[in-house]
């Protein structure tokens, strides 16, 4: 054995990582118990390190901090740090009767239609899945049940006794009540049939351990919203909205609403948020202006050496979501982008996450799903109030 190997503790392996803090909970990842696991060699460190969330943004820098820690040692020549995650269950109230293995339910919801709700509930559950956890999506959007097209799927799902097991594409598990109904069927419902179809789909389900379950909420705020939040205790809720300023009035009377319910609204998102175009002039030189009109007035853009350009058109306007973020003071979770492969992709079935996984837009799907979680894991850590 090395004289090294006598001054290397788990103790002084410990006050390394305690310079790793976590930026949501501000503390080191040693007080806040993330360190599980500590083994020495003569040369070398292995350490496990156990997040709140798989989806955490900022998880490859904690990563590469620790492992520039540990490198810094004296005598270590190897280092090794595994990157862990456990979605801890929402903390404060009485466990949920309903769903009791399902650690986080968020409503994703809007103030009125046409903004995209669905698809952003789509990809954004996908975006979730791809970093390892356990989703779940169930379409509580009654008059309009979008989820079974943008998955591809469709057909009554099995049943085990008195209890529906989800179809599953994608890593997700769905339910709809578009697998109940035939397609050219629409549900003219009154409210307490509302109330006891979610009450069912959360109850009668099979789903089985899930660390998020989106809710893809029928626009605006009507009844559903209103079931929801008295059903079970929610983690939040997601709001989606588009740039222009008839989307953000009715989007402020959706946060009204998940307020006076005691749910937390964890961000917004806003969608078609900007529309870009990128082209090639053949034969330009750098520097070349291409001009354009916009219905706005005049917009120009420049190419590049190879005759290449780009323009983002903002069809919709611009900060509506930042003024209502500000106004109500809760984070932007992210903006994506108006791009006719989201449109191609929840079409066939296949959404962008999946059909473009590389591309900006999906990249703008993980980013809000990142911050989502974060959001989460927080209040994982709080006491949520919970609508009697």
């Amino acid at each position: 054995m090395s004289l090294f190997k006598k001054d290397l503790t788990e103790a002084r392996v410990l006050d390394a990582l305690r310079q790793v803090q976590d930026p949501d909970l501000h503390q080191d990842i040693v007080s806040l118990g993330f360190v599980k696991k500590v083994e020495l060699g003569d040369d070398s460190v292995s350490v496990v390190i156990n997040l709140t969330t798989p989806a955490c943004p900022v998880k490859d820098q904690m990563k590469a901090q620790a492992e520039q820690l540990l490198r810094a040692l004296p005598g270590v020549k190897t280092v090794k740090v595994e990157m862990t995650a456990d979605v801890r269950h929402q903390a404060g109230g009485p466990p949920r009767v309903l769903a009791p293995e399902v650690r986080h339910i968020v409503a994703v919801s809007s103030g009125k239609g046409g903004v995209g709700k669905s698809t952003v509930a789509v990809n954004l559950a996908i975006a979730l899945a791809q970093t390892g956890a356990k989703v779940g999506l169930l379409d509580c959007d009654i008059y309009g049940p979008d989820v079974p097209m943008m998955m591809g799927l469709a057909g009554a799902p099995e049943q085990v006794g008195r209890r529906l097991l989800p179809k599953e594409r994608h890593g997700i598990k769905t339910m709809s009540i578009g697998y109940l109904l035939d397609d050219e069927k629409p549900a003219i419902w009154r409210g307490p049939m509302v109330h006891k179809l979610i009450e069912q789909f959360l109850g009668d389900v099979e789903w089985g351990p899930l660390d998020y379950l989106l809710v893809d909420m029928p626009p605006g705020t009507g009844d559903a919203q209103l079931s929801l939040a008295q059903i079970v205790p929610l983690s939040g809720a997601v709001i989606v909205t588009t740039p222009q300023a008839v989307s953000t009035f009715d989007v402020g009377k959706a946060i009204a609403m998940f307020r006076q319910v005691n749910v937390e609204v964890l961000g917004l998102v806003e969608n078609m948020s900007g529309f870009v175009l990128e082209g090639r002039v053949e034969g330009a030189r750098a520097g070349t202006q291409v001009k354009f009109e916009a219905g706005t007035g005049t917009q120009t853009a420049t190419t590049n050496e190879d005759g290449r350009f780009q323009a983002v058109f903002n069809l919709f306007g611009t900060g509506g979501g930042e003024m209502l973020c500000k106004k109500h003071g809760f984070p932007m979770l992210g903006r994506v982008p108006l791009n006719p492969a989201v449109r191609v992709g929840g079409d066939a079935g296949d959404p962008v996450t999946i059909a473009q996984p590389g591309s900006p837009i999906s990249a703008a799907f993980r980013e809000i799903g990142g911050k989502m979680a974060q959001r989460v894991a927080i209040r994982s850590m709080q006491s949520l109030p919970i609508l009697q």
